[in-house]
Order: structure tokens, then C-alpha cells, then sequence
């Protein structure tokens, strides 16, 4: 378990809140003999080799180790609502591991350039490495946090309340110290660039700047995140994502 520093903890919940051939004598085969095609009733199924939805420069900032992905597509870049899709790379290539989920992210949409309380969520491909939460480990790989420090209360900007919100979280490697528990507030790039980025609960509404699924689904993508897979989230609004 990780400890956390009461003070930071106390921070960080405050700022949340506001913030191929055949051959015959060695000669080649005769240009004729072509291999058939499958029948037309016949379909093979062949995983992509790149995460579907993902550009060339996007496809490039996923490191060559990673074999989990959690991939969150917002609607378009001013959209608070998303869906994300958790696939695992196979010798056949990548597969997703069960169906898409409704998402939410930050209230207006996303950026390229995150700074602190702009109400965007960042776009980029982040590590994952550590969770926690105000209800216990539910079985997952990674450290895990657990505590009434992720507790919060209060209510979204459409007047759903928040609290249950942070009963799961896993960090998102955004402007933070890996290795740490979700609530520290080391912050590498400064403060002014934000911080605080999860994948928590939802509350049914949109989000400071985090991603949010429903308790189920987090504790299906706490379950099932491995860190000897390397994981990490890959996050924008699917133009963005297509780049």
C-alpha cells in the first residue's frame, strides 16, 4: 500500500473540487499461378497490428512495450462525453478485452496544451502505474491506495452529486511521479500545467479534466490492468486521436 501525505491528500481533493512460392527446376513460378483468394463466404478475422482510431503520430507516441491500452475517443474536441475500449496486444495482434464503454470527460472537451483549470482534459498517451481508492482493492495488479482521503462531496456542473466519484481511481500519468499514490501532488512540468488527472467513477456528468466510467467498468479495468503489460491510456477526441 502506498502511504500518502495527509496534506498533499487534503490539496489535491480541494483543487479536484474546483478544479511467399512454388517453384519447378529452381525456376520461379509462372506469373499465372497467383494464390486463390478465400471463397467469398469465407471471413478471416486478422486483429490490427495499430490500435484502431489511432493516427501515425499518435500511434508513434505508444511505447514499443506496451501490450494494454485503454483507449478514450471524446465525441469531438469540444465534447464531454466519450467512450473508452481496453485492448491487449496479442502474437496475432491487438484485441479489445470486452465491449466500449460510455465515458466522460472534462466539461470543455479537450487540449493539446493542459493547463491548470481550464476545464479540458489532456490529449496524449499516458502510463498507468498506480490506483487506489475510498473502498477496497478490488483485485487489481497495480499499488493500490486505499482510504477515506478519496472521499468527496458536493455536486458536478449539471447538479449530480459527487460523491462515490473517487471510490476507484487509477492515475493518470499526466504532469505526476509514477510510483506514487494517486494523491501525491508532485507535479514534474509545474503546477500551472495541472494535475490530478484519474480515471475514476462517474457521476453521470462531465469532469474537472479526468475520465470517468461507470463503478463497474472501473473495477473491470482495475481487474484487469497488468502491470507486467506496460499500460497506458490513450485519450482525445477521435480527431485528434486520427492525427
Amino acid at each position: 500500500m502506498i502511504t500518502p501525505n495527509p496534506r498533499a491528500a487534503a490539496l489535491l481533493i480541494a483543487a479536484l473540487l474546483i478544479a511467399g512460392c512454388g517453384t519447378e527446376e529452381g525456376r520461379p513460378a509462372a506469373r499465372t499461378q497467383r494464390q486463390q483468394s478465400p471463397a467469398p463466404d469465407v471471413t478471416i478475422d486478422v486483429a490490427p497490428q495499430q490500435l484502431p482510431g489511432l493516427g501515425s503520430s499518435t500511434w508513434a507516441k505508444v511505447p514499443s512495450d506496451t501490450r494494454q491500452a485503454l483507449v478514450v475517443t471524446g465525441r469531438d474536441k469540444d465534447s464531454s462525453r466519450s467512450a473508452a475500449v481496453l485492448y491487449e496486444r496479442t502474437d496475432a495482434g491487438w484485441e479489445a478485452v470486452g465491449g466500449s464503454w460510455p465515458a466522460h470527460n472534462a466539461l470543455r472537451g479537450w487540449t493539446d496544451h493542459h493547463v491548470a483549470g481550464d476545464l479540458h482534459s489532456p490529449i496524449g498517451v499516458f502510463s498507468l502505474t498506480d490506483a487506489g481508492g475510498r473502498l477496497p482493492d478490488p483485485g487489481t495488479r497495480l499499488p493500490y491506495d486505499h482510504g477515506p482521503a478519496f472521499t468527496i462531496s458536493g455536486t458536478g456542473f449539471e447538479g449530480e452529486p459527487l460523491a462515490g466519484s473517487f471510490d476507484y481511481v487509477v492515475a493518470v500519468n499526466y504532469n505526476r511521479k509514477p510510483g506514487t499514490s494517486p494523491l501525491d501532488w508532485t507535479r514534474p512540468m509545474g503546477e500551472n500545467r495541472g494535475g490530478g488527472i484519474w480515471i475514476h467513477v462517474d457521476h453521470k456528468g462531465p469532469t474537472q479534466g479526468c475520465v470517468s466510467l461507470a463503478k463497474e467498468h472501473m473495477r473491470e479495468l482495475l481487474r484487469a490492468l497488468d502491470p507486467g503489460l506496460h499500460p497506458v491510456v490513450v485519450m482525445g477526441d477521435r480527431a485528434s486521436l486520427a492525427r
